[in-house]
C-alpha cells in the first residue's frame, strides 16, 4: 500500500506518462479485448464506418489507461482543491434535498470513465450521507485498495451482499444510495432482459424494485468528460413517486435510454471491454 501511496503523491501529469505507456501496450502490442470490443462496437453502431468504430475503440484505449491507472492511483491522496478543479458536479441540491426531508435518494449511473470519480466527487459535493454498493474484488489487496480511494472523503461503501441486509435501515437513516445499474446480474439475481445499444441484455433491478416499494425518488448522473483529467457531473430526476400507475420495469427502461443517451454523446467512455451483452 505505502507504494501506492508514494506513487499517487506525483502529480497527475506525471502519472499520465505511465498511462500512455500503457495505452501503448494495450493498443499495440497486446490489442486488450480487442475482439470484445470491436464486437460489443459494431453492435452499438452498426451506421458507423469500421474505420469510426476503430477511432472510438483507439480513443477507448486512452480513457482506459487513463482512469484504471492515472485517475484511480491520483485519487487515493488527491486534494479537496484537486478534485473541485477537476470533477465538477452539477445539481447535487436535487440528490440532498429529499434526504434532508427525511427520505432516501437513489442514484443511477453507469460504467462511463470516470464513474470512480464520480464516487468522490459526490462525497465531497454532498451535504448529506452518501453510501454506494460495489462488488467486492477477489483480490484481497486490490479490494483494500479501492475501498481506501472510495472513501477518500467520506463516503460509505456496501458490498452488495451486505446492502440487502441494511437497507432495512433507510428510512430510519436517509441517505443517498449510489448504483452502478448498468452491471451485468449473476444467475442468482434477478433479471430483466431488453435491448441495449442494438443488442438483448440483461439488467438487475434492484434499483427498481427498491424504488418502488419504498417510494423513493431517483436520479440519473450524466458523465461529460471536457479534457483529460476534468469531468463534469450532472444529476437530473429520472422517476419520482407514487409509483402506483408506472408499467413494470418503467425505472430501468428509462435509466436504459438516459445512459445511451450519455454513451453516444460520447461513445469512447464506456466500458466496451466488459462482455456486458453475455446472455
Amino acid at each position: 500500500m505505502f507504494f501506492f501511496r508514494l506513487l499517487s503523491r506525483l502529480p497527475l501529469s506525471v502519472l499520465y506518462l505511465f498511462s500512455d505507456a500503457l495505452y501503448l501496450i494495450a493498443r499495440y502490442v497486446i490489442s486488450y479485448r480487442k475482439k470484445v470490443i470491436d464486437e460489443n462496437l459494431k453492435y452499438a453502431f452498426p451506421e458507423k464506418t469500421p474505420e469510426e468504430r476503430k477511432t472510438i475503440r483507439n480513443k477507448f484505449y486512452r480513457n482506459f489507461t487513463d482512469a484504471f491507472f492515472a485517475e484511480t492511483i491520483k485519487m487515493l491522496t488527491i486534494s479537496e482543491k484537486e478534485l473541485r478543479q477537476r470533477f465538477h458536479v452539477v445539481n447535487q441540491y436535487v440528490v440532498d434535498d429529499p434526504v434532508k426531508n427525511g427520505k432516501s435518494s437513489l442514484m443511477m449511473a453507469g460504467h462511463i470513465f470516470n464513474w470512480e470519480m464520480a464516487i468522490l466527487g459526490v462525497a465531497l459535493n454532498t451535504e448529506v450521507s452518501a453510501e454506494t454498493v460495489y462488488l467486492k474484488l477477489n483480490n484481497v489487496f486490490f479490494n483494500k485498495l479501492m475501498l481506501q480511494i472510495r472513501t477518500h472523503f467520506g463516503g460509505i461503501m456496501t458490498e452488495k451482499s451486505a446492502f440487502r441486509r441494511s437497507m432495512i435501515t433507510m428510512r430510519g437513516t436517509p441517505r443517498i444510495v449510489h448504483l452502478a445499474a448498468d452491471q451485468r446480474p449473476r444467475v442468482s439475481d434477478s433479471r430483466y432482459s431488453r435491448e441495449f445499444m442494438n443488442r438483448p441484455a440483461l439488467f438487475f433491478e434492484g434499483g427498481e424494485v427498491l424504488a418502488k416499494k419504498m417510494e423513493l425518488p431517483v436520479f440519473f448522473g450524466t458523465i461529460t468528460k471536457l479534457k483529460r483529467g476534468h469531468y463534469r457531473f450532472e444529476f437530473s430526476p429520472l422517476a419520482s413517486p407514487p409509483y402506483v400507475d408506472h408499467a413494470p420495469h418503467s425505472i430501468t427502461d428509462e435509466f436504459c435510454r438516459r445512459l445511451e443517451e450519455n454513451i453516444r454523446r460520447q461513445p469512447d467512455l464506456y466500458l466496451w471491454s466488459h462482455k456486458r451483452w453475455k446472455i
